[in-house]
């Protein structure tokens, strides 16, 4: 072996062998970074969002007709409130007892605890006013032009509707009037939709009495919420209700008295981990808790719905949700489920004296858009409808849903009432130890055999 063909096998052996420690180095990094250590004693550190210490004691503000940190008795008191724990990084706003007067809704943050004193802090809307636009605004602008100003006030929360001019559907828009020149008024926020008089937009002082939209963490506890509905105009629960959330995460909502309001009680729309527990929801013209769109993982218990158009209503994709222990009475339907609305339960409820159906089942739109992988277990429903009332109604094309020791009863008498109706496009459905008493027809079943 001449010199060249030593250094050659010696270079050789040096690449194998810095290849064989590199990959063993590679190995033992990959196992070693297999978990992230766990983070047991956080600081606050500049930038980081992820791990915050727990502290013992944050600011906590109170909102009062008198002796409190912050004097004043309506929205924008309460507001102020609000504000300022949050330009501090979060804390509690303790709303004193006292009616609060409001004109515009309490805009919720993160880190923000709103925390009543029971019956005692009403939050009180004002009556509604609507008036039509005196000039065409465009969807860059931010401001309208009133065609009749009186009574409304800068500040206000108001909701803008028109029919869309280019496909004449409804749009629908909140927002608050922050300044004043005659007639004219500017947003908080520019239009984004044309607004023309040829397609006959209003303004009006209609607003969810709370609210948030892109945050998340945030709790509401212990505070009442008076819609005045006799004096306020309906509006969608999509758009607005006693509390309405867009795009939230991680809402706690506990010990609240809704009512009142004319539209929906609590709606959250595309909000994720949001907990309603122990409430009083009664007296709301349509729905009492309407988990919106896409929301995933809600989770309603303990409380109870009465005198609403649906107690609970699952809109379009809400998926992973609990609806347990609630008391359910006197609502046009009890709990509404459809489009999307998978993998849910609805268990050990209390679903009284409904005026339509005690569940319902929509049909959507056919094939692929009901219901599936929901258990309906262990309820009691009871007086459902009218002579002809139907407990559980179970329409369309709907399949693979689960009802499971249900008691199922009628004390009117039998008359034509049903307990579980199965329409004729119905697909497979669990059944199971469910007990029918009382009805005419304890199950109908109207598929072909």
């Amino acid at each position: 072996m001449n010199n060249s063909t030593a250094k050659l096998c010696s270079r050789r052996q040096f690449l194998a062998t810095s290849s064989s420690i590199a990959a063993s180095m590679l190995a033992g990094q990959s196992a070693w970074s297999a978990s992230m250590p766990k983070v047991e004693s956080p600081r606050a550190t500049s930038g980081d969002f992820k791990h915050e210490p727990s502290w013992d004691k944050r600011l906590t503000l109170s909102v009062g007709p008198n002796k409190a940190d912050i004097v004043g008795s309506n929205d924008k008191a309460i507001q102020a409130a609000v504000d300022y724990v949050v330009r501090l990084g979060g804390g509690t706003v303790k709303v004193l007892p006292g009616k609060y007067s409001m004109r515009n809704s309490i805009f919720l943050r993160k880190g923000v605890r709103l925390l009543g004193s029971g019956q005692e802090s009403i939050l009180f809307k004002e009556p509604s006013i609507e008036t039509t636009l005196a000039a065409d605004s465009d969807w860059f602008d931010q401001e309208v032009t009133l065609e009749n100003r009186r009574g409304f006030k800068v500040g206000d929360g108001v909701i803008l509707e028109t029919k869309n001019p280019h496909h004449g559907g409804l749009d629908v828009l909140s927002r608050t009037l922050v300044a004043r020149s005659g007639n004219r008024f500017k947003l908080d926020r520019p239009l984004r939709k044309n607004f023309w008089q040829s397609s006959k937009p209003t303004v009006s002082t209609r607003f969810s009495l709370i609210t948030a939209e892109n945050e998340s963490d945030f709790v509401i506890e212990n505070i009442a919420l008076d819609g005045n509905r006799a004096n306020n105009t309906n509006i969608n629960g999509n758009y607005a209700g006693g509390l309405w959330f867009q795009d939230c995460n991680n809402i706690s909502m506990s010990k609240l008295d809704v009512r009142e309001y004319n539209g929906d009680a609590i709606s959250f729309q595309i909000c994720h981990d949001v907990s309603v527990v122990n409430c009083e929801v009664h007296n709301n013209t349509d729905l009492g808790i309407h988990p919106g769109s896409g929301s995933q993982r809600p989770r309603m218990t303990n409380n109870h719905v009465s005198g609403c158009s649906m107690g609970i209503f699952f809109c379009w994709g809400v998926k992973y949700g609990l609806a347990h222990k609630n008391l359910l009475s006197a609502n046009t339907y009890g709990v509404s489920i459809g489009h999307h609305d998978d993998e849910n339960i609805i268990s050990n409820n209390d679903i009284i004296d409904s005026k339509t159906n005690g569940v319902v089942f929509r049909p959507e739109r056919g094939e692929g858009f009901t219901a599936k992988g929901n258990r309906v277990v262990d309820n009691v429903i009871l007086n459902s409808g009218g002579d002809s009332g139907i407990a559980v109604d179970i329409q369309g094309v709907t399949s693979n849903n689960s009802l499971i020791r249900n008691l199922i009863t009628e004390k009117r008498g039998p008359s034509k009432r049903i307990g579980i109706r199965m329409g004729a496009e119905v697909g497979e459905m669990e059944l199971v130890d469910n007990v029918i008493d009382g009805f005419a027809t304890a199950l109908q079943d109207l598929r072909k055999a």
